[in-house]
């Protein structure tokens, strides 16, 4: 008999061997298809769904086609990876090892979708929300195990990915940014008469209320720039916007046209308007924000350079966290729109700072935001009539700059709603406006300077305001039912070619009025039918407003021009020395650090100081904050939220500040006026 060799058992716990390795690879493609279906519902799909409705973002960021498309294909696939090579390298710790591991991964994905969907369907949040995610994260995963039901509808939905990404590429509105769809756009007709040169600046969420004084009309101790420019132009004092979201009012002021459809602010989606009208006899040179109105064909290219792939990816990773956040963000996603400077951009200052003692610091000019600088750098005159546009996001938060240029930090999920928030919102927005004034004030010098202003049509405006009254602060249907004063009417001035003196126009001004009125001082005919009516003609006869939360909405508004609102009240403890006072108490000041240093000639300043007090001091407790012993802010406690007890103090007079160490003093103000001096950590 011959003998028999007898094969060793085979370990169960080692790689697959030969007759295994099809079964093997099978198993380990549907466990990959598993991973890739759960991660594309908790991260590819969320993602997509919000980048794709904020076409916005990628005008903004100037994104490329090809940028777009590289960062799709890495919200689709990236996230997988990790999940991939972990499971990689379980393979050879054999099956049970390798099953372990990837019921985890599918634990936690489901307990990661449960946090996002919790968060929609329940008022649950923070640690709470975690525990009752993580328990529906193990149920999951134990049905996921036992049945082959769950796994079967996971390897199906692997393909969602792949949907999604289409749903993005070819249905949503971001989808005109990546994949526009022509250009065409109709050419305004030259007519009779002179075709001057224009000059367009539209600023972002400036109420007209921010400007007047007391008496009605402009400030011109606050915002003399803007007093001067009122001065030599027609001002429209009853000016309204068409709506509180710049990518449905910018198209309405640049079409003439109500905003009917959510479309992207994109020429493939709003073919005629004003840059295509115009187009066919003037050069454009075009600085827009975010929208891209101006076709390539018509436009020359803005100076400012692209930011490129990185500034997506890091955006999108921010806005990824507060997707799968157990919490609700306090970021204002409208406050990642924020206009890079000068030195940042790597442009040179066009003009040089004017020899003005409130200009304190040469280097200021870097701060200028890049836009403006490159929009300044093109006001010259031309043989042939140019329209020189910008879209300048100021003084829209987020709020960074004092009167005098010098720029400060801020952290980023400073509410701006509830008790005393909305009063520091509102006093960095007066601050910032007064840095907007001195840009409106470097525009008129260079026009000057460049024989430009007699010759040309000058138009300064806002596409809408915003709202600072406490519970109903912002720009949605919310606050235009409670302040549409704020939220609806603009500045709009108009200075004709040769005007000199000012004049007031209190006609019912609408902004789809806009186009008809640039046609018209410019001699162009535009070959399509327009809600507006210019200023040349007749005034509309009904005074109501037309207003858009949403597009093909209007909301109707009434009132005419509205009244000043007060001041800023200011506390009389603003401006005083302090001396030696008793110690009393203690506070952390998250910014302390920055005082050590000061260097005005870079140009920033540590005007926000920030912090916590501990729990035993109660709401609405007066702080009193001093630099170099003089007090230049009072702000109160305000009640506890996810930051804990917090206060926020805003120093907008930059004289408190000297190079080098300043002292930072911190006083609790007693119900009768006095103060003790903190301990500061």
């Amino acid at each position: 008999m011959a003998e028999r060799t007898l094969a060793p058992p085979r370990d169960h716990t080692a790689g697959p061997d030969r007759r295994e390795r099809p079964q093997w690879w099978r198993s380990e493609l549907a466990r990959l298809a598993e991973v890739t279906a759960l991660v594309g519902l908790v991260v590819t799909q969320p993602l997509l769904d919000v980048l794709g409705r904020s076409p916005d973002f990628f005008l903004f960021h100037r994104a490329s086609r090809g940028d777009v498309l590289l960062l799709v294909a890495l919200i689709a696939l990236a996230p997988t990876v990790p999940f991939a090579l972990l499971g990689a390298l379980a393979v050879p710790a054999g099956r049970l090892i390798r099953a372990a591991v990837h019921t985890t991964f599918v634990g936690l994905l489901l307990a990661a979708l449960a946090v996002q969907v919790g968060r929609h369907v329940t008022p649950l949040r923070g640690v709470p929300l975690l525990v009752v995610a993580g328990v529906a994260g193990a149920a999951g995963a134990a049905a996921h195990r036992r049945w082959r039901a769950p796994r079967r509808v996971l390897r199906v939905a692997a393909a969602g990915p792949l949907v999604f990404v289409g749903l993005f590429l070819f249905a949503s509105p971001a989808s005109a940014v990546v994949l526009p769809r022509g250009e065409g756009g109709a050419a305004g007709i030259a007519g009779a008469g002179a075709h001057p040169p224009v000059v367009m600046i539209v600023l972002d969420e400036l109420p007209l209320v921010s400007l007047l004084g007391p008496d009605g009309r402009i400030d011109a101790e606050r915002y003399p720039n803007f007093a001067a420019l009122a001065a030599g132009s027609t001002w429209y004092p009853n000016a309204t916007g068409v709506s509180g979201w710049t990518p449905y009012a910018l198209p309405a002021m640049l079409t003439g046209r109500y905003p009917e459809q959510g479309a992207a602010p994109h020429y493939s989606q709003y073919p005629d308007n004003l840059f295509t009208a115009l187009g066919g006899l003037y050069r454009i040179k075009a600085e827009e924000s975010i929208t891209r109105l101006c076709p390539p064909s018509r436009c020359e290219q803005a100076t400012t350079p692209e930011q490129g792939l990185g500034v997506l990816v890091r955006e999108s990773g921010k806005l990824m966290g507060r997707i799968a956040a157990p919490v609700d963000s306090r970021v204002d996603p409208e406050d990642s729109y924020r206009e890079r400077t000068a030195a940042e951009a790597g442009l040179d200052a066009a003009e040089p700072v004017p020899d003005d003692p409130k200009f304190r610091w040469d280097t200021l000019d870097d701060n200028q935001p890049a836009r403006f600088t490159s929009f300044l750098a093109g006001l010259r005159p031309d043989p042939r009539p140019t329209l020189h546009f910008l879209h300048l996001l100021m003084p829209h938060s987020p709020w960074a700059y004092l009167p005098s240029g010098a720029h400060y930090a801020a952290p980023e999920d400073l509410p701006n709603d509830g008790t005393g928030w909305v009063d520091l919102a509102r006093a960095r927005h007066l601050a910032q406006l007064g840095y907007t004034d001195r840009l409106i004030g470097e525009t008129l010098r260079t026009l000057r300077a460049t024989g430009l202003y007699d010759k040309a049509l000058v138009v300064a405006t806002a596409d809408h305001g915003v709202s600072f009254r406490r519970d109903w602060q912002g720009r949605g249907m919310d606050a235009i039912e409670h302040a549409a004063n704020e939220v609806a009417w603009v500045p709009m001035f108009v200075k004709e070619p040769g005007q000199r003196a000012g004049r007031v126009d209190d006609r019912n001004w609408e902004h789809v009025d806009l186009l008809p009125t640039i046609a018209d001082e410019t001699h162009m005919r535009v070959p399509w039918q327009m809600d507006g009516r210019s200023a040349k003609a007749a005034p509309r006869e009904r005074a109501d407003k037309r207003f858009y939360d949403r597009p093909g909405q209007p909301v109707t508004i009434t009132g005419g021009v509205p009244a000043p609102l007060p001041p800023p009240a200011a506390d009389p403890l603003v401006g005083t020395r302090v001396g030696n006072v008793p110690m009393g108490g203690s506070a952390t000041v998250a910014n302390r650090d920055a005082f050590d240093a000061v260097d005005p000639a870079r140009g920033g300043l540590p005007a926000l100081v920030w912090g916590t007090v501990p729990d035993d001091v109660p709401d609405g407790t007066r702080l009193a904050v001093a630099v170099n012993g003089t007090v230049g802010a009072v702000a109160p406690v305000v009640p506890p939220d996810a930051g804990g007890r917090r206060f926020a103090a805003f120093l907008p007079d930059d004289r408190l500040f000297a190079a080098g160490a300043n002292r930072l003093d911190l006083y609790r103000v007693g119900d009768d006026g006095a103060l003790r001096r903190l301990t500061l950590s």
